[in-house]
């Protein structure tokens, strides 16, 4: 399976998926194989391994592999893969203007106005507003606001930060069965409904009510936030995801936000625009 992403210069470009994310997804006997690894007791032995002094090994290959300047991050002895993987950077850059929007995290993103009847059909994926907040009726506020997906893939910048200032109510979290995000696995589950996912409302000074949700998905187990009920800065890091592709669903309300038009018009061709954290993505809108 192939997906188009573009980069902020409109670059396109496209991604293949593995042979092995071929097998497990798109074959009857892969697909009961992924049933049966996506168990928590399965994805918390992995992550045991990931966690342990053992799984050292793969960091050099994951580097060479993917390409990832090393000189971007703090310099450190890493301790096991996952400690590798959830390595900070050492500088992120983001706008101080207030009426600035940016991306809280490295992704593929894609951007949609929220409807009436609230469902979407993104990439064969269908779910509703929500389903995501698991029945919450605070879904009906963001009726005609946006809804903002970003797709992080293994070679993604895994922690992710706040959009603004602002306060944070306490984190949800609505167990699931951990399935991978990555774009074939659409076909066959509806990610949202089957992955772990947490979300907090996020009273921003400048945006209002922004619904933020961490997915997890398949060898992750584990989405760390950092703080319950708090007080945050814009650029302040929220949270991280441990091993594994994984996403951020942002809700927006109602004319608050000027969505980039870049975004927007690759969005309604099914192409998703790669960002940076902390980079903008939209402009308070203006009255």
């Amino acid at each position: 399976m192939k997906y188009r992403v573009k980069d902020r210069l409109n670059n396109e470009y496209e991604i293949k998926e593995s042979n092995t994310v071929r097998f497990f997804y798109g074959t009857v006997i892969g697909r009961l194989f992924v049933r049966i690894f996506s168990l928590p007791i399965f994805s918390k032995l992995v992550g045991c391994f990931l966690d342990s002094r053992l799984s050292k090994f793969k960091i050099n290959s994951f580097i060479k592999k993917n390409n990832i300047d090393m000189d971007l991050y703090e310099d450190k002895n890493y301790r096991s893969f996952n400690d590798f993987f959830t390595r900070k950077i050492k500088n992120i850059e983001f706008s101080k203007d207030k009426k600035v929007f940016i991306s809280p995290c490295s992704s593929k993103l894609s951007c949609f106005e929220i409807s009436d009847k609230g469902v979407y059909n993104i990439k064969g994926s269908y779910y509703t507003i929500k389903e995501l907040l698991d029945g919450n009726p605070v879904y009906k506020e963001y009726n005609g606001g946006y809804i903002l997906i970003f797709r992080l893939e293994a070679t993604d910048y895994h922690r992710y930060i706040y959009v603004d200032d602002g306060t944070k109510g306490k984190n949800v979290f609505i167990p699931g069965i951990l399935n991978t995000v990555r774009p074939i696995v659409l076909k066959h589950f509806n990610i949202y409904k089957r992955n772990s996912r947490e979300y907090s409302i996020l009273k921003t000074e400048n945006f209002g009510d922004i619904i933020q949700i961490e997915v997890g998905a398949l060898l992750v187990g584990k989405i760390s936030n950092k703080h319950e009920e708090y007080i945050f800065s814009k650029g302040e890091e929220k949270g991280m995801f441990e091993f594994g592709g994984s996403t951020i669903v942002l809700l927006v309300k109602r004319d608050v936000i000027d969505i980039d038009k870049d975004i927007l018009i690759n969005s309604n061709e099914d192409i998703e625009t790669k960002v940076n954290i902390g980079e903008r993505i939209g402009i308070k809108k203006k009255h």
